[in-house]
């Protein structure tokens, strides 16, 4: 799954931060975001199903996550240009990854340097909220 998914890869959680960082206007971040969802690799359309869906979003966002040695790597596509791009944010952090390093990493100061949550409407918020929670939730039972 790897080979074509540049998040945990070429795109760290350090790179976001610093990127983002470069950008004055909040108009410009979401450009940037958007242009982010544009680099997560296609998922076949077979993978869209309801027990990959994640609950509590606005969008739909499906999620298959896979093994590497003893990392987890993401699969993750929505039906929103926005959403595609804060999946490209939380993979950053979590994508290519151990389980522990999922649980350990402090994935609310992240949001919080990037300015995020302040940034989002109140739904897609609780959507980015019930990602997270869904990658924990599968980096736990993996742990």
């Amino acid at each position: 799954m790897s080979d074509d998914n540049p998040f945990g890869h070429s795109i760290t959680a350090e790179d976001i931060i610093d990127t983002l960082g470069f950008f004055d206007t909040w108009e410009e971040r979401y450009k940037y975001i958007i242009d982010l969802g544009k680099e997560l690799p296609p998922m076949p359309d077979a993978l869209h199903t309801e027990d990959r869906l994640i609950r509590g979003c606005q969008s739909k966002v499906w999620i298959e996550p896979a093994f590497n040695g003893n990392k987890l790597e993401f699969l993750m596509d929505s039906d929103a240009f926005i959403v595609k791009g804060l999946l490209g944010v939380v993979l950053a952090a979590y994508n290519n990854q151990t389980a522990q390093h999922i649980l350990d990493f402090d994935i609310e100061a992240y949001f919080a340097e990037l300015d995020l949550l302040q940034h989002l409407s109140s739904a897609r918020g609780n959507g980015l909220k019930a990602m997270v929670a869904r990658i924990q939730a599968i980096a736990a039972d993996a742990a």
